[in-house]
């Protein structure tokens, strides 16, 4: 298995944790993605992989169904995705993805959060070529299909890993290939669980049990912030069980 395993593995998808702010996430990328290309799910592919998503996350469908709406609605504020990088404490890169109706506010709330904590907020490209920009897709586990098979079809799409995980099959692929990818599962009528972009750390740093609780009091505080959707680091991860 490579990197991109061993790193989901260790994650165990943390930030779905909470049920109300991953419905405020889905809401808002719902939101972002009506008003850039409609509220047709049918003529708008991101549209259609996140109302899988939120299937997939257990969101209602009148949630979905809200956020479209208020997507085409002319009162509704414009979300804006905004990435701000910077180091947290011991040396720790972060990036902290956002979808934001106003970025002076957001600025201003991650600055303050890495300064409290002893980090520092960055400049942009300070620490994003540590990390690896995926698209990760999930579908459902066909019976016997082959998965070497499969990765070499999937090659000329831009995937460069696909694994089993427990019922699904993982695709992993890079950020451009998005497009591709979803195109090649739709064709061949594979039942997607999920679509989403990750950034996987290229190296990942060792902290003390002391200094990883100082950390992760700065990944919540981060995570506890409606604007934002995404918090991404190379801290290197405490092994999980695959039981968890």
């Amino acid at each position: 298995m490579g990197r991109a395993f061993e790193y989901r593995k260790a994650r165990k998808l943390k930030r779905w944790g909470n049920m109300a702010r991953t419905f405020t996430k889905l809401g808002k990328e719902i939101e972002i993605a009506v008003k850039a290309a409609g509220p047709d799910p049918g003529g708008n592919t991101r549209l259609r992989v996140l109302i899988q998503n939120a299937k997939a996350a257990n969101m209602p469908k009148e949630n979905v169904e809200r956020a479209i709406k208020r997507a085409v609605s002319k009162d509704t504020a414009d979300y804006k995705e905004m990435v701000y990088e910077g180091y947290a404490p011991f040396g720790i890169a972060m990036i902290i993805e956002t979808a934001t109706d106003n970025s002076t506010r957001t600025v201003a709330n991650v600055r303050s959060y890495f300064n409290k904590a002893g980090g520092s907020l960055g400049t942009t490209g300070s620490v994003d070529f540590m990390f690896d920009h995926k698209c990760v897709f999930k579908i459902t586990k066909v019976e016997g299909i082959d998965l070497d098979e499969l990765e070499l079809e999937l090659i000329d799409c831009g995937v460069d890993e696909v694994f089993a995980d427990e019922n699904e099959i993982v695709i992993y692929g890079s950020f451009e290939a998005y497009g591709k990818i979803q195109k090649y599962i739709e064709d061949h009528n594979y039942e997607l669980i999920s679509g989403e972009f990750e950034r996987i750390p290229l190296d990942t740093k060792e902290v003390t049990d002391e200094q990883r609780a100082s950390i992760e009091k700065l990944i919540e505080k981060f995570e506890e912030d409606d604007d934002v959707t995404n918090v991404f680091h190379n801290m290197k991860e405490l092994e999980t069980d695959d039981a968890e």
